[in-house]
């Protein structure tokens, strides 16, 4: 026979991933039309519940007939929900080992915006999240959610928009937030010479386990800050080996030759420096 801790432990246990679950549709369908419908499918099943318990037959045979359809209605009603939790399950940080080569096309689209900034000399501050979340400093700009492509992050920082001061953040695929306000650097050996941009830059990158990249408003060279360390006046190449580097992307074996051979060289180079 089962242990009767044993029982009691696995209670516990069943009590709480349905409390979990519950807890993570409710902060899904937030602020949605779906919320509506969810509350009306908590009092359905209140009703059905009560029902039992007071024996109202009429009421408890219509419950009863809607068992069959109910998982299907739920998954149709919920359906965006739905995948949306599926897809952000996949994203956590325990399945990022097995989605690497997606993550290839999303730096470059980082550099080629990165590029365009340096020639026209527009400032920019990207923050690129690793496992360290950076939630707080998303709160302290504007909410985005949009697909990264490098046409958003030349718009973003354009010297008329009004989101070009403070920083983008990055997470996976997604522009989460822009104009977002980073931690200047506390250290005392950082060069005078460096601008707000570089000293928030580096300051993020002492804080977290974010990389950074700067672009510089004045002279157009490409920086990155990871862990406290600041490298300048990087070209493309540079830098996406770099990113490479720090994110521990392998390269796609469809990737043009010619670069594919530069970013190893790079990321060799750059392994020497470091």
């Amino acid at each position: 026979m089962t242990p009767v801790h044993d029982l009691w432990l696995l209670d516990v246990l069943d009590i709480l991933l349905v409390a979990v679950l519950f807890y993570r549709l409710l902060i899904l369908v937030k602020g949605t039309r779906s919320a509506q419908m969810y509350v009306g499918l908590l009092v359905i099943v209140l009703i059905g519940i009560a029902a039992r318990e007071f024996d109202l037959i009429a009421v408890k045979w219509i419950a009863d007939s809607l068992k069959t359809v109910w998982l299907i209605a739920f998954v149709i009603i919920f359906q965006p929900e739905l995948r949306h939790a599926l897809a952000q399950f996949g994203r956590t940080r325990y399945f990022r080992s097995f989605l690497r080569g997606e993550s290839y096309g999303v730096l470059g689209e980082v550099v080629r915006g990165v590029e365009t900034l340096a020639q026209r000399r527009h400032g920019g501050l990207i923050a690129l999240e690793r496992n360290v979340g950076l939630r707080n400093f998303v709160d302290t700009g504007t909410r985005l959610d949009a697909k990264v492509t490098a046409e958003l992050l030349v718009t973003l920082f354009s010297p008329g928009s009004p989101l070009h001061d403070g920083a983008v953040i990055v997470r996976e695929e997604t522009v989460i937030a822009a104009s977002c306000i980073l931690p200047l650097s506390s250290n005392p050996r950082v060069a005078s010479t460096l601008g707000t941009r570089h000293r928030a830059a580096l300051g993020l990158s002492e804080e977290t386990d974010a990389a950074v990249v700067v672009v510089s408003e004045e002279t157009g060279a490409i920086s990155i800050a990871f862990r406290g360390q600041l490298q300048s006046d990087l070209d493309e190449g540079e830098l996406r080996s770099e990113l490479v580097r720090i994110f521990r992307i392998r390269v796609p074996d469809d990737a043009p030759a010619d670069r594919g051979d530069r970013m190893r060289d790079d990321g060799d180079a750059a392994q020497r420096v470091g």
